[in-house]
């Protein structure tokens, strides 16, 4: 089968009748097919659930299919098989990595617990088994600032990977004793200040979604402090929280700061709402490694599973575990 340049890029289809094929090939399969509100919209199309990495784990885990297909990146198909160690779970493309959850290492993380000793460790859910395992309570970005602020005052905070929802935790709680990383996602910190407040400038009336990853993050509130722009307009949300606040809202135009391809699933939400990028280069390469060819390749071959080691597995349930029982454990990011 010849394959086109567009679907190399994943902007096109395979071939007339591929999206039946998928669903055929899952069913014999008894394999559920689940994707992030990153992925290409064709992959979100054929995914039995779309959403964001967590939310998609805990239906992993509650579903009856024995084979779960994670078309993300790969700390998410770790999360679902972390959840849901007697299940099969297949990622379509294994390269697909992820900056943010590469910014830390688990021996990384040893030296700085060995550094703090007795300090609490919070990571986002972004970040692989082997610093789970290592994790004494995981969040999410709906929910980071509920899990700090479960924790004694008294009691240090390394905060990890991501150092603008850490400092967006740390301002929002007024925390001291809080230690951050200075990990990034490459994509989200793309995404500056200078780049919201000129669209902001430019479309008056649109409100402002914004992620709390986002190198931008800072530049909105202070939009909303300032009055630049109205702050009920201005909402620091998690991408679950992006299609909530889609679905409540009666603006007529939204400008969203995130991964573009989160625009699919808002336009399918509020179909009467304008949602524009803020940035429309903020496109996660490896996201959308989960071509249409890579998945069909997946369900038909059974490619690539992923495995996580029991021991670590059972250290990084525990610590989910733990987050889900401080509350509104939200989406995954």
């Amino acid at each position: 089968m010849t394959v086109t340049a567009d679907v190399q890029a994943g902007t096109d289809v395979p071939y007339p009748g591929w999206a039946d094929e998928v669903r055929e090939l899952a069913q014999r399969r008894n394999a559920v097919l689940l994707a992030h509100n990153y992925q290409l919209p064709a992959i979100q199309d054929v995914a039995d659930h779309v959403g964001d990495s967590l939310a998609l784990s805990r239906i992993a885990a509650e579903v009856d299919a024995g084979t779960i297909v994670f078309c993300g990146v790969h700390f998410m198909a770790e999360t679902a098989k972390i959840l849901s160690p007697d299940k099969t779970v297949l990622i379509p493309d294994a390269r697909a990595g992820c900056s943010l959850a590469d910014s830390i290492t688990v021996d990384e993380l040893r030296a700085w617990k060995a550094e703090h000793p007795g300090a609490v460790v919070v990571s986002y859910v972004n970040t692989t088994a082997a610093v789970k395992a290592e994790t004494d309570i995981c969040c999410t970005s709906s929910n980071a600032v509920e899990v700090v602020a479960s924790i004694a005052e008294d009691r240090e905070v390394l905060f990890l990977p991501d150092q603008f929802l850490g400092a967006h935790v740390r301002r929002t709680l007024n925390r001291a004793n809080m230690h951050v990383w200075a990990g990034e996602c490459h994509v989200h910190a793309g995404i500056n200040g200078a780049e919201l407040t000129a669209q902001a400038e430019a479309h008056p009336d649109a409100e402002l979604f914004v992620h709390p990853e986002c190198g931008c993050a800072t530049s909105a509130l202070y939009l909303a402090g300032s009055g630049t722009v109205p702050a009920d307009r201005v909402k620091i949300l998690s991408t679950g929280g992006m299609v909530d606040a889609a679905r409540a809202s009666h603006a007529k135009s939204v400008l969203v700061a995130t991964e573009v391809g989160m625009l699919h699933q808002l336009r399918r939400a509020a179909p009467e709402i304008d949602f524009r990028a803020v940035n429309e280069r903020a496109s996660c390469t490896y996201m959308k490694m989960i071509t249409p060819m890579a998945l069909l390749r997946s369900v038909r071959e059974g490619t690539d599973e992923v495995h996580v080691d029991p021991d670590l597995a059972a250290r990084g349930r525990a610590a989910v575990e733990r987050m889900i029982a401080v509350g509104r454990p939200g989406g995954g990011e």
